[in-house]
């Protein structure tokens, strides 16, 4: 069972105020008595219930992360930014995944509130989701991380995925394919609109086709489904390059495209993905991307956050990062 305040201070001889003063201000207590509570602690074990004071304070040190799949090392290179930069600031980081569910977002959006963090850094599948405005508004600062706040009504971090989406089907223009698949989904993934919109105006200026291929997650296992039903097409009218909308599903279907052997790449396919995580310059064939300053997007959510503590109007500034084309044996070739 674990010991209280008030057995170390029958074990001490003190009052309990006594070995709160030592816990919370010792500079009023004599050193002498500091040393013989703090022997007191060490014997009986005694660790303080740091959460439950920081709740009767009503304050915390922890910040909750909401990402959409913590499997995605895009998202867990964007928490080691955030924890990293939480620690300069004394503050710990609560991760949560909503795995791309409302359901489960709203639920760990709520979780948090009731543990009263400090504040709330979330990519969320609806930017405009009330709910969001409501814990805005009842005190808990609120930074949209890998979003952008479409009417301006929170700080966010971002990066140009219109823009990455044009370098990444520009680059395979220049390539000289001219029948590219987009490959993504669901649409309504803000993430997902804009770059196939940077897809759309790359290849409405030079003339291409541009076919959108909708999945249901962005996993590695629906990119690999998608590299099936792209062979089981007559090579004829399958597409002469791919652009995934993440690495995840660009590496599914590399999987896919490299182990029937039916189609070689980038010389049949060329393809590209987006987020240029670690594994794509590690896979069979080094994939092409789009680069996302992961890390920077995650320690710069943290310092809004921490700007917007203890301030009557929030603060709404939105952080744009540019995107970074990464070209390598995917769509170059040996």
């Amino acid at each position: 069972m674990a010991v209280n305040v008030r057995e170390v201070a029958e074990d001490a001889g003190v009052s309990v105020g006594t070995v709160s003063n030592v816990l919370n201000r010792p500079d009023k207590v004599s050193p002498a008595t500091v040393a013989r509570v703090q022997a007191s602690i060490a014997r009986l074990g005694f660790v303080r219930n740091d959460a439950a004071r920081q709740l009767r304070a009503g304050r915390s040190r922890t910040i909750g992360l909401v990402v959409l799949d913590i499997r995605n090392p895009f998202f867990a290179e964007i928490a080691r930014g955030a924890e990293e930069r939480a620690d300069e600031h004394g503050l710990s980081v609560l991760i949560a995944n909503s795995d791309e569910q409302q359901q489960r977002e709203l639920m760990h959006l709520d979780l948090f509130e009731e543990q009263r963090v400090a504040g709330v850094l979330v990519t969320p599948l609806n930017e405009g989701s009330p709910q969001l405005a409501q814990i805005r508004d009842r005190g808990t600062p609120v930074v949209l991380v890998d979003r952008e706040s479409v009417d301006g009504a929170f700080a966010a971090v971002s990066v140009d995925d219109t823009e990455g989406g044009r370098l990444a089907t520009e680059h395979l223009l220049a390539r000289g394919r001219r029948r590219i698949a987009f490959v993504g989904g669901p649409a309504s993934l803000r993430q997902v609109s804009d770059r196939y919109a940077g897809a759309q105006a790359a290849v409405s200026a030079a003339g291409a086709e541009l076919e959108f291929i909708a999945t249901t997650v962005l996993s590695v296992e629906e990119g690999r489904r998608i590299g099936r039903h792209i062979l089981g097409r007559e090579a004829a009218v399958r597409p002469d390059a791919i652009f995934a909308a993440n690495d995840l599903l660009a590496l599914g279907i590399l999987q896919s495209l490299v182990m029937t052997g039916d189609a070689r790449v980038p010389e049949d396919i060329a393809l590209i993905g987006y987020d240029d995580i670690d594994f794509a310059a590690a896979a069979v064939i080094p994939l092409s991307s789009v680069r996302q300053p992961a890390a920077l997007i995650g320690s710069t959510a943290v310092d809004l956050l921490v700007r917007s503590q203890g301030q009557d109007v929030p603060v709404r500034e939105h952080v744009l990062f540019r995107p970074e084309l990464v070209a390598r044996a995917s769509t170059l070739g040996s």
